[in-house]
Protein backbone atom coordinates (compact mmCIF):
# COMPACT_ATOMS: atom_id res chain seq x y z
CA UNK A 1 0.00 0.00 0.00
CA UNK A 2 1.18 3.54 -1.07
CA UNK A 3 1.32 6.76 0.65
CA UNK A 4 -0.33 9.35 -1.34
CA UNK A 5 0.48 12.95 -0.01
CA UNK A 6 -1.91 15.86 0.84
CA UNK A 7 -0.52 17.97 -2.22
CA UNK A 8 -1.91 14.81 -5.34
CA UNK A 9 -5.44 15.27 -3.55
CA UNK A 10 -7.99 17.56 -4.62
CA UNK A 11 -11.67 17.91 -3.89
CA UNK A 12 -14.63 17.99 -6.73
CA UNK A 13 -18.12 18.10 -5.93
CA UNK A 14 -20.02 14.67 -6.90
CA UNK A 15 -23.83 13.80 -6.51
CA UNK A 16 -25.61 11.59 -4.59
CA UNK A 17 -26.95 9.65 -7.23
CA UNK A 18 -23.18 8.82 -8.33
CA UNK A 19 -21.79 7.89 -5.18
CA UNK A 20 -24.94 5.36 -5.10
CA UNK A 21 -25.13 4.38 -8.66
CA UNK A 22 -20.88 3.65 -8.76
CA UNK A 23 -21.20 2.04 -5.15
CA UNK A 24 -18.33 3.53 -4.34
CA UNK A 25 -19.13 3.87 -0.11
CA UNK A 26 -20.86 0.43 -0.39
CA UNK A 27 -17.14 -0.77 -1.39
CA UNK A 28 -15.26 1.33 0.64
CA UNK A 29 -17.22 2.40 3.71
CA UNK A 30 -15.95 -0.18 6.73
CA UNK A 31 -19.01 -0.65 9.29
CA UNK A 32 -22.26 0.97 7.08
CA UNK A 33 -22.04 1.12 3.47
CA UNK A 34 -25.12 2.00 3.52
CA UNK A 35 -26.85 5.85 3.76
CA UNK A 36 -29.80 7.10 3.69
CA UNK A 37 -31.36 11.00 3.56
CA UNK A 38 -28.13 12.38 1.94
CA UNK A 39 -28.69 15.70 -0.09
CA UNK A 40 -25.11 16.21 -1.29
CA UNK A 41 -21.59 15.08 -1.56
CA UNK A 42 -18.18 15.49 -2.18
CA UNK A 43 -15.10 14.13 -3.60
CA UNK A 44 -11.91 13.89 -3.21
CA UNK A 45 -9.67 12.69 -5.90
CA UNK A 46 -5.82 11.62 -6.39
CA UNK A 47 -5.75 13.09 -10.57
CA UNK A 48 -8.94 11.80 -11.58
CA UNK A 49 -9.43 8.51 -9.62
CA UNK A 50 -11.96 9.10 -7.13
CA UNK A 51 -10.42 8.11 -3.87
CA UNK A 52 -13.22 9.60 -1.20
CA UNK A 53 -16.47 11.02 -0.72
CA UNK A 54 -18.50 12.06 1.76
CA UNK A 55 -22.73 12.64 2.01
CA UNK A 56 -24.13 15.40 3.95
CA UNK A 57 -27.63 15.35 4.82
CA UNK A 58 -30.35 16.10 8.10
CA UNK A 59 -29.30 14.46 11.36
CA UNK A 60 -31.27 11.70 12.01
CA UNK A 61 -32.19 12.75 14.93
CA UNK A 62 -33.20 16.28 15.84
CA UNK A 63 -30.70 17.95 17.75
CA UNK A 64 -33.03 20.67 18.89
CA UNK A 65 -35.42 23.18 17.50
CA UNK A 66 -32.67 24.49 15.33
CA UNK A 67 -32.03 21.44 13.25
CA UNK A 68 -33.02 23.09 9.65
CA UNK A 69 -29.96 24.82 10.69
CA UNK A 70 -27.99 21.60 11.52
CA UNK A 71 -26.61 19.30 8.49
CA UNK A 72 -24.92 16.23 9.50
CA UNK A 73 -22.02 14.29 7.52
CA UNK A 74 -24.00 11.09 6.89
CA UNK A 75 -20.88 8.93 5.68
CA UNK A 76 -16.86 9.23 4.86
CA UNK A 77 -15.18 6.38 2.94
CA UNK A 78 -11.42 6.80 1.63
CA UNK A 79 -9.88 3.90 0.07
CA UNK A 80 -7.00 2.97 2.42
CA UNK A 81 -3.38 4.92 2.14
CA UNK A 82 -5.03 8.61 1.01
CA UNK A 83 -3.34 10.82 4.28
CA UNK A 84 -5.44 13.43 5.01
CA UNK A 85 -7.88 13.04 2.56
CA UNK A 86 -10.92 12.16 5.59
CA UNK A 87 -9.49 15.25 6.98
CA UNK A 88 -10.08 16.96 3.70
CA UNK A 89 -13.52 15.81 3.26
CA UNK A 90 -14.82 16.95 6.78
CA UNK A 91 -13.27 20.71 6.07
CA UNK A 92 -14.91 20.82 2.80
CA UNK A 93 -18.49 19.88 4.03
CA UNK A 94 -18.27 22.49 6.98
CA UNK A 95 -16.76 24.84 3.58
CA UNK A 96 -20.13 23.69 1.94
CA UNK A 97 -22.54 24.10 4.20
CA UNK A 98 -21.65 27.18 5.78
CA UNK A 99 -21.70 28.42 2.01
CA UNK A 100 -25.12 27.56 1.88
CA UNK A 101 -26.28 29.04 5.25
CA UNK A 102 -25.69 26.19 7.82
CA UNK A 103 -25.39 27.53 11.31
CA UNK A 104 -23.78 24.33 12.71
CA UNK A 105 -22.60 20.74 11.59
CA UNK A 106 -22.55 17.47 13.40
CA UNK A 107 -21.19 13.56 12.55
CA UNK A 108 -21.12 10.90 14.57
CA UNK A 109 -18.80 7.96 14.85
CA UNK A 110 -18.44 4.41 16.68
CA UNK A 111 -17.11 4.85 20.35
CA UNK A 112 -14.14 2.19 19.38
CA UNK A 113 -13.05 4.70 16.54
CA UNK A 114 -10.74 7.50 17.63
CA UNK A 115 -11.64 10.24 15.63
CA UNK A 116 -7.97 10.95 14.32
CA UNK A 117 -9.47 12.67 11.14
CA UNK A 118 -12.45 14.77 12.65
CA UNK A 119 -9.54 15.97 15.58
CA UNK A 120 -7.00 17.35 12.64
CA UNK A 121 -10.02 18.78 11.05
CA UNK A 122 -10.28 21.06 14.14
CA UNK A 123 -13.94 18.90 14.92
CA UNK A 124 -15.03 18.98 18.73
CA UNK A 125 -16.22 16.08 20.81
CA UNK A 126 -19.38 16.64 22.67
CA UNK A 127 -19.93 12.86 24.44
CA UNK A 128 -22.34 9.94 23.34
CA UNK A 129 -25.36 9.55 22.22
CA UNK A 130 -28.26 6.69 23.89
CA UNK A 131 -28.32 4.81 20.73
CA UNK A 132 -31.14 3.06 20.80
CA UNK A 133 -33.99 1.87 18.07
CA UNK A 134 -36.64 4.25 16.80
CA UNK A 135 -39.45 2.02 16.38
CA UNK A 136 -42.35 3.07 18.47
CA UNK A 137 -46.13 1.35 19.49
CA UNK A 138 -47.72 4.30 17.96
CA UNK A 139 -45.30 4.30 14.75
CA UNK A 140 -43.07 1.44 13.36
CA UNK A 141 -39.51 1.75 11.87
CA UNK A 142 -37.28 -0.13 10.17
CA UNK A 143 -35.23 -1.69 12.63
CA UNK A 144 -31.75 0.61 12.74
CA UNK A 145 -28.84 -0.63 10.49
CA UNK A 146 -26.69 0.41 13.88
CA UNK A 147 -28.49 1.25 17.05
CA UNK A 148 -25.31 0.89 19.28
CA UNK A 149 -24.31 4.49 21.16
CA UNK A 150 -22.40 6.41 19.40
CA UNK A 151 -19.20 9.80 20.23
CA UNK A 152 -20.81 12.77 18.81
CA UNK A 153 -18.28 15.69 16.86
CA UNK A 154 -19.42 19.49 15.95
CA UNK A 155 -17.32 21.18 13.80
CA UNK A 156 -15.61 24.41 15.49
CA UNK A 157 -17.51 27.50 14.40
CA UNK A 158 -20.89 25.61 14.92
CA UNK A 159 -23.40 27.77 17.09
CA UNK A 160 -23.99 23.95 18.67
CA UNK A 161 -20.44 22.90 19.74
CA UNK A 162 -19.63 22.90 22.89
CA UNK A 163 -17.10 25.24 24.22
CA UNK A 164 -13.07 24.00 23.80
CA UNK A 165 -11.10 24.66 27.16
CA UNK A 166 -7.60 25.49 26.31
Amino acid sequence: MSEHGYKALHLRPWTVKRADALSFVANTHRKQPKVQGAMWAVSVRDGKEIVGVALVGWPARAQSNDEIDTLCVLRVAVKEGYKNACSMLYGACWRAARAMGSESMVTFTHLEEPGTSLRAAGWVEDGQTDGGEWSRPSRSRDKAVDARPKRRWWVPGSKRAPRQVS
